[in-house]
């Protein structure tokens, strides 16, 4: 794989959940690192933030502030680097039902954005990022990256208006893009917007009943250190460009079955309870995924390392020691 040495990298959406990840393993392998990073009157940069991260981490990057929807920062941001990982996305479905334009907003323009600013720019390789929320409810198992695209959310179908356009940048103007398909990426600095840290977040707070929408829908969850190795092994690829990558372990697990695991590994016992405002729309909801990653791991070697147990055990004590960063008693949306 490519080494990161020196590398001048952008990671958009850094201070989020796996954009942190991504931003310390960059900076681990020696990348010169550029943090675009949502503005606010705060300077508060969200999981960049110690203690979250190590202060060396934090003074190894430049943390950049803006939105993503401004064009002129964006290619700002973009300009003197040679590798861009754009993560920055609204991502909570409940809230697309809510704010659907928001999501266009921010994931579509936003995304027009940053690849107007790599084609002006030159950027030798832009990696965007996109969701298994594409696919739907699985036609056909594992799902492959030919997999049909129905999206059944305004969450996903604005990511694959982002898709759909980061494409069509490749074929028109040739744009170095490589699209990485991540599956339900899960570990420390997870909001509770999420089925595994809600769930965590409840049992470690002592709850007896755990609230949740729907059980049988099944995932197939990455811990994020192996998400963010497939994100560097696909930048590395010059065979991806182009092309769709899925992130996927190939296993897929009933949310149903995943909280009795949940209960075992944190040694608390607690009864489900049915949310009701925490299921989606009847036709919204996404029964089933389960990815096949032969493609990345044909092209470049990548393969996942960390096992659903061990990943849960290592998320269930972050969830524990960080309790005071989440409200068990509320559904956030």
């Amino acid at each position: 794989m490519t080494s990161w040495q020196h590398k001048k990298v952008l990671v958009t959406g850094a201070e989020g959940f796996i954009g942190s990840h991504l931003v310390e393993r960059l900076v681990a392998e020696g990348a010169e690192v550029r943090a675009f990073v949502l503005y606010n009157s705060f300077a508060r940069w969200g999981w960049l933030e110690e203690p979250h991260v190590p202060r060396s981490t934090r003074r190894a990057i430049e943390l950049f502030p803006g939105d993503i929807r401004d064009p002129g920062r964006v290619r700002e941001a973009v300009r003197g680097r040679e590798f861009v990982f754009h993560l920055a996305s609204l991502i909570a479905i409940p809230y697309s039902y809510l704010a659907p334009d928001s999501f266009v907003e921010t994931n579509v323009l936003g995304a027009l954005n940053v690849l107007n600013a790599c084609r002006a720019e030159g950027t030798a390789r832009l990696v965007h990022t996109s969701t298994s929320e594409v696919y739907g409810t699985a036609r056909r198992v594992p799902i492959d990256e030919e997999h049909a695209l129905q999206p059944q959310s305004p969450y996903a179908a604005s990511k694959v208006g982002a898709d759909v356009l980061a494409a069509s940048y490749h074929r028109s103007f040739d744009t170095p893009v490589v699209i990485v398909r991540p599956f339900n990426t899960y570990g420390p600095r997870q909001s509770a917007r999420a089925v595994i840290p809600t769930v965590l977040a409840q049992l470690h707070a002592g709850a007896r009943h755990i609230r949740l929408g729907s059980l049988t829908p099944t995932r197939d969850f990455n811990f994020v250190t192996d998400t963010v190795s497939g994100f560097l092994h696909a930048a590395a690829c010059d065979r991806a460009v182009g092309h769709v990558v899925n992130v996927a372990t190939g296993t897929e697990v009933a949310v149903g079955d995943l909280v009795r695991l949940a209960c075992e590994l944190s040694g608390r016992e607690a009864e489900i309870e049915h949310d009701h405002d925490r299921l989606r729309p009847e036709s919204s909801e996404v029964e089933r995924l389960c990815g096949d990653a032969s493609r990345l791991r044909e092209w470049t070697g990548w393969v996942p390392l960390v096992s659903l147990r061990e990943g849960l055990e290592r998320t269930s004590a972050w969830v524990a020691a960080n309790l005071d960063q989440f409200k068990p008693d509320e559904y956030t949306v």
